[in-house]
């Protein structure tokens, strides 16, 4: 990676959180992702499982952590199993981890190189009655593509048929979710690359400007600030393409008069940011486009003073509607009579706001956490509503990403300039 080193003690308080969980007698075994085939003899650039990484901070293929708390021989309570480094191999591929370079990065002192991992995980499974076995089950997953660590689940099975067999994910999804004081504050370093980009891209956006363009400055700050790249495909969505949720042509020229919507994120140190912020392409907003901003801003600042412990994001999606509807009516999108008349299963603000108000985030994007569970401290949410309007070919949102403590919310872009009068200043520099 990129980055500096992280605190190697951030992995360890995570594995200690893992195995307080883990029930007596039992072994987890996590296994990294595969490395995925484009085409010809090339592969997509490789993209370590979430879970793995959670556990060691290793972004290495052909990686796995055991941990077997129980296990008689201290030695292997927790093991970290990497690729035997290949001096020919390293001549094509570069260099892999090295045993001491692997305990000062994850804190695992044993490190086990994968072509002798067989006897050993035969014996510790042996001794164990529970396995822990991790899959994929992100609410959003959409692939039919057998991965990796359904493979490695049904060739477990077939190899200890009569253990028990206990699901990972379940408990990855709980401990996930609540963030650590030393996860935050990598986080919070994605979220100041991805601050001091946003002030770059204000003193370089102008009408002829193109979306690649400003994509290309967007990758090229990140990655001279030690990031390992983008959290996600950037959007540059100028005028009426900001209406397309998920854009990513990012190949139109952005013109005078029009704005543009840009989400991006950093990530550093495996963690991601995400940030939308949407800007006059001339640098002054129209006195509509103004008002439209207002109005996002207020339903910005209201969803965050909603979003405290024990709210759920179903209720607290269901306020943020009660408020954009007013919001609507007050603007102009709206009339009384429509809301009177709406469909209650399809509200008539949905019109104007057709996606979800927050996700959590950390590691992946839309990371592990609850959407019907009530909200806890230690929780990372965007906050991110929008307008879109289709007859004004506009398409306004604000997102900032907060922390959830038991004082309140923190936002982590509290430094990041919003309001309409902070944009213009920034833009009028240049």
């Amino acid at each position: 990676m990129k980055n500096l080193p992280l605190n190697p003690e951030l992995f360890v308080r995570n594995r200690k959180r893992f195995i307080d969980k883990m029930s007596p007698n039992s072994i987890a075994v996590i296994i990294g992702n595969d490395e995925v085939p484009s085409n010809g003899d090339a592969i997509y650039r490789f993209k370590q499982n979430s879970d793995l990484y959670w556990l060691s901070g290793v972004t290495q293929e052909d990686s796995l952590v055991v941990l077997f708390p129980d296990n008689p021989d201290p030695r292997y309570r927790e093991v970290l199993v990497l690729v035997r480094p290949n001096e020919l191999k390293e001549k094509w591929d570069g260099k892999r981890l090295r045993a001491a370079e692997a305990t000062a990065l994850s804190g695992i002192k044993t490190i086990v190189w994968l072509d002798s991992l067989d006897a050993l995980l035969q014996t510790w499974i042996h001794l164990s009655d529970t396995i822990y076995l991790d899959t994929n089950e992100n609410d959003r997953k959409g692939s039919l593509v057998q991965t990796r660590d359904y493979r490695f689940v049904a060739e477990m099975k077939a190899r200890y048929p009569l253990h028990r067999y206990e699901r990972a994910a379940r408990l990855f999804r709980e401990l996930r979710e609540i963030k650590t004081p030393l996860e935050v504050e990598v986080l919070q370093q994605a979220i100041d690359i991805t601050d001091n980009t946003f002030r770059h891209l204000l003193k370089t956006i102008r009408p002829g400007i193109m979306e690649y363009e400003i994509e290309a400055e967007i990758i090229s700050s990140f990655l001279r600030q030690r990031a390992t790249g983008e959290a996600y495909g950037s959007i540059v969505a100028s005028g009426d393409n900001a209406r397309i949720l998920h854009y990513v042509s990012n190949n139109q020229e952005c013109k005078d008069g029009e704005l543009i919507l840009m989400d991006f994120g950093a990530e550093y140190g495996g963690y991601c940011a995400d940030l939308t912020r949407t800007v006059p392409v001339n640098g002054k907003f129209t006195a509509r486009q103004k008002t439209v901003y207002n109005a996002c801003l207020h339903l910005h600042n209201y969803a965050k003073s909603l979003l405290k412990p024990g709210i759920t994001i179903l209720d607290y999606t269901d306020k943020v509607g009660e408020e954009a509807t007013k919001q609507f009516i007050k603007i102009g999108l709206l009339s009384k009579a429509d809301v009177k008349n709406e469909d209650a299963d399809n509200r008539a603000y949905r019109k104007y706001l057709y996606h979800g108000i927050s996700h959590h985030l950390g590691i992946d994007v839309h990371d592990l956490g609850t959407r019907t569970s009530p909200i806890k401290a230690g929780m990372v949410f965007t906050v991110e509503p929008g307008i879109y309007i289709e007859e004004e070919q506009m398409g306004i949102r604000i997102e900032n990403n907060l922390w959830i403590t038991k004082s309140g919310n923190k936002d982590l872009m509290k430094n990041i300039p919003i309001t309409v009068e902070d944009i213009e200043a920034l833009m009028k520099r240049k």
